[in-house]
């Protein structure tokens, strides 16, 4: 087998990476909207004025977890369509940030009170994606297709 043919990028490398990356990126854009619209931004995507004063009294630390989690997992998205090893490990500290708000919101605030079982859905499904992704260059890296 050619040195080429052995290097090439399989298409789900691909289809993953772009897929994770317009997920991903959706998620940045959601926190620069939050951080830079603020109460206007929140108001358009539909948030109650509870919900809306559970972000304003968030308190600095949990703003800087949700952009580790956030720039965090679009990294591992560029990474991994680098077919950087790295991705897995950036995948890793963005799922773990994404965890440590769920206990926040879970755990150590009334987030779960305030989003209710949307939240609940949205959370599980964001948390499904992550998983995916982290699982997915972990693979694509024991598969040799990380460098």
């Amino acid at each position: 087998m050619s040195e080429a043919a052995a290097t090439r990028t399989p298409w789900h490398l691909w289809a993953v990476g772009i897929l994770s990356l317009l997920w991903n990126s959706y998620g940045c854009y959601d926190y620069t909207m939050t951080q830079t619209g603020g109460e206007a931004y929140l108001r358009q995507v539909g948030m109650t004025d509870g919900q809306i004063a559970y972000f304003a009294a968030m308190p600095v630390w949990m703003t800087a977890v949700w952009a580790i989690g956030v720039w965090g997992a679009l990294a591992g998205s560029v990474l991994l369509l680098l077919r950087s090893r790295w991705a897995v490990t950036v995948f890793v500290a963005s799922l773990a940030a994404f965890v440590l708000s769920l206990v926040y919101a879970y755990g150590l605030s009334n987030g779960g009170d305030v989003y209710g079982q949307t939240g609940l859905i949205m959370n599980g499904v964001i948390l499904a994606a992550c998983l995916f992704f982290l699982w997915y260059a972990w693979r694509a890296n024991k598969q040799g297709l990380l460098r």
